[in-house]
């Protein structure tokens, strides 16, 4: 069972190791559970909003930036993780985010108001922009020599996103409903600590190299992300025709055009502009970006329907998701990889996209008095498919770079790819959600509006990740 020819080989490293190591599946637990965790993250908070809400005063609008501040953070600062790996050692910066990402829980749990708690959560993606690419170079270090197995081993790293993403919501109602919904972040410092116990034992061991680390590209990329998010997030309220709206959008625009122009320049950037040559990095990040921008308000939104509109309780609410777990771990583990070694991952990427848009487009229907059973579940588990058919494939395409060092890099780059789309995507279908009547708390009808309109968003983006995936990525030739 393998991602694919392409794919494999070219993870590979040169120089293939003289023995695999005896704990690179124990190794591979931690590296699963380190990347369900830091995508759970994202959405273990989606419960608990509306009582967060109530309890430190965040407005509708303003709601979104407890997701955001941490997919910000996590998205800007990933190349530069990336980096820090490449010169500490994967294992060493391993450790370190997941020190940051408790650190950062601790503080978010102990909010007591708004500005308190968006510096926990910004604090938490610093942690888990140190994780996340480490994590993923480990792996290949641990199995890129072994096609094999190094499908098996993305397979379940794949499984882990998503299946962590959607098992968050359900994780977070039972910790709102029957603890407190300061848990939903405490919840991380004894997984912490655990892992930073385990690590040292099973996780190989990487020599530092010397270099330089570019920290005006990440403040700038960083920057430019924060920027770009909050304009499209207040534009509802200060109307998408002010001069403010586009004097920020337009700040953000160019911090990240200056962040492009410095790593152009810099004898060692963050991203070394060259590896875009690569045949299918850019269409494999750009079905990654629209991929998460379709998905992440899919569940963020499908959350605030089922409690807010068809008046869930917070368990009650994250029970109704669990379906999509089990649809998205069986998809991805036992079929998706035996789809890919056949039809390989193109065809896999626009299916799955399409599908994806189509379990929208069937959310987009639902009723102010509607129910689970017929306006959520066969919607969501037909999202679920397309989400599982298109991750893994389009991850692996993005990994497979020509050259092996720059792995990692290639990891940085996919990842923040993943966190830019869900934090762009998010901000602009809360903006056309409150446009559509989303912001009228106690009015179903209103509240359906506004979310059957970033249904119908969301959806877009994934036909136009499909489209784009059709039109760009290439086949390798046979033979």
């Amino acid at each position: 069972m393998v991602m694919s020819d392409t794919t494999a080989a070219s993870a590979a490293p040169a120089a293939p190791p003289a023995a695999p190591s005896p704990r690179r599946w124990t190794a591979l637990g931690l590296i699963a559970l380190a990347q369900f965790m830091v995508i759970m993250d994202t959405s273990i908070i989606g419960v608990a909003l509306p009582e967060m809400q109530s309890a430190l005063g965040f407005t509708q609008e303003g709601l979104s930036w407890v997701f955001n501040a941490y997919v910000v953070a996590f998205g800007g600062l990933l190349l530069l993780g990336g980096r820090l790996s490449d010169l500490f050692g994967a294992k060493r910066l391993f450790a370190t985010g997941w020190v940051v990402l408790a650190a950062g829980s601790l503080l978010a749990g102990l909010a007591g108001n708004p500005g308190l708690e968006l510096t926990g959560r910004a604090v938490q993606g610093a942690g888990s922009a140190l994780i996340a690419p480490a994590a993923l170079t480990l792996l290949i270090s641990l199995f890129g020599a072994r096609p094999k197995e190094l499908g098996k081993a993305l397979a379940l790293y794949g499984a882990a996103a998503p299946a962590g993403g959607t098992a968050g919501v359900f994780l977070g109602g039972v910790i709102t409903q029957y603890l407190s919904w300061e848990w939903v972040f405490y919840v991380n410092i004894p997984i912490a600590l655990g892992v930073l116990l385990a690590t040292p034992g099973v996780m190989p061991a990487a020599p530092a190299r010397r270099g330089s680390v570019d920290w005006l590209g990440a403040l700038t990329v960083t920057a430019g992300l924060a920027v770009s998010v909050y304009a499209i997030v207040r534009a509802p309220e200060t109307g998408w025709g002010s001069a403010s709206t586009w004097l920020v959008l337009a700040g953000g625009v160019l911090l990240i055009l200056a962040f492009v122009a410095l790593q152009a320049k810099r004898r060692e950037p963050l991203m070394r502009l060259g590896i875009w040559r690569s045949p299918n990095l850019a269409s494999a990040n750009i079905a990654q970006l629209l991929m998460a921008a379709a998905w992440i308000p899919m569940w963020f939104f499908l959350n605030l329907y089922l409690q807010q509109v068809l008046g869930l309780r917070a368990f009650a609410s994250g029970a109704a998701l669990l379906p999509m777990t089990a649809a998205i771990m069986l998809m991805m583990i036992v079929l998706a990889p035996r789809l890919i070694a056949r039809f390989g991952p193109k065809p896999l990427i626009v299916t799955g996209l399409l599908a994806l848009a189509g379990g929208m487009v069937w959310l987009s229907f639902a009723r102010p008095d509607g129910n689970f059973a017929v306006d959520v579940l066969p919607a969501s588990l037909l999202a679920a498919v397309g989400m599982s058919l298109a991750f893994i494939p389009s991850l692996g395409t993005a990994l497979a770079v020509p050259n092996p060092a720059e792995g990692g890099l290639a990891s940085g780059i996919v990842n923040t790819s993943y966190q830019i789309g869900s934090a762009l995507g998010l901000a602009a279908m809360t903006a056309v959600a409150a446009a559509n009547g989303a912001r009228e708390l106690g009015d179903p009808v209103a509240l359906t509006d506004g979310f059957s309109a970033a249904f119908l968003g969301a959806a877009a983006l994934a036909l136009l990740g499909a489209l784009a995936s059709a039109l760009t990525i290439r086949t390798a030739k046979s033979g």
